[in-house]
């Protein structure tokens, strides 16, 4: 049973009824059964120099700061690298940062943000005890959708982030973020109910909405938690 305390979180998520961590996820086609698609990020393409790979966090942070590989560089504020635990378990990926990251330079910020915590409680895990990187680590302008040329330029540090993270699990959040991930069209509501494998490391990968969806759409929130248990299975190892 949830402690009063989990309780209050998910009462403050705006949720009313889930499903128990033991019982089998419902967007599954079969209880206990995951669904495993093998995926890459994008190769940096040609046309875009590559820098040498970073040896550390700080080299890398040190890059993205100095980027200039895409035009958005003439209209960041700063870079938006990514916050957390460089040893956590979960790595939490967003699709590109908005007006308050950009002015902040942290992922997940503002009342998107808040929800992400709260949300982060309640699946038993406090911000600085997760990784939070995006996509893109400049703010597209007026935030619209990044463009496939943006997303190759800026897919080596992700690469990088991920390779240094090792992470036991991604939560991928939003459709951007998804579909690069997963190299895929499908929607956030057709990929999310299911465990992917990303890379050579078959990192278990999960999709879920994106807070300010769910701010906007608070029925899809009994949704997330499904997909927070689906992810809680993953980490302790039995999805």
């Amino acid at each position: 049973m949830l402690d009063q305390r989990r309780k209050q979180l998910l009462d403050a998520m705006g949720i009313r009824r889930w499903v128990r961590r033991d019982l089998p996820v419902e967007a599954l086609s079969e209880p206990g059964r995951t669904v495993k698609t093998e995926v890459t990020l994008p190769a940096t393409p040609a046309e875009v120099p590559a820098a040498q790979p970073a040896t550390d966090w700080e080299a890398l942070r040190a890059q993205v700061a100095a980027c200039e590989k895409c035009a958005l560089h003439a209209s960041r504020t700063q870079t938006v690298f990514g916050t957390g635990d460089r040893n956590a378990d979960l790595l939490i990926i967003g699709e590109a940062p908005g007006a308050d990251e950009d002015r902040l330079g942290e992922p997940f910020v503002g009342r998107a943000g808040q929800l992400l915590d709260q949300m982060l409680l309640a699946a038993g895990f406090r911000r600085n005890q997760v990784y939070i990187a995006n996509i893109l680590k400049c703010r597209p302008p007026d935030n619209r959708n990044p463009a496939p040329d943006e997303i190759l330029a800026c897919s080596g540090y992700l690469a990088s982030q991920i390779s240094m993270l090792q992470p036991k699990a991604i939560l991928s959040v939003r459709g951007v973020a998804a579909t690069t991930l997963l190299e895929t069209g499908q929607s956030v509501g057709k990929l999310r109910g299911e465990v992917h494998d990303f890379g050579e490391s078959r990192i278990p990968l999960v999709v879920t909405y994106h807070p300010a969806y769910l701010l906007r759409k608070p029925a899809e929130k009994a949704k997330s938690w499904i997909d927070l248990q689906l992810l809680m299975r993953v980490l302790r190892g039995v999805a």
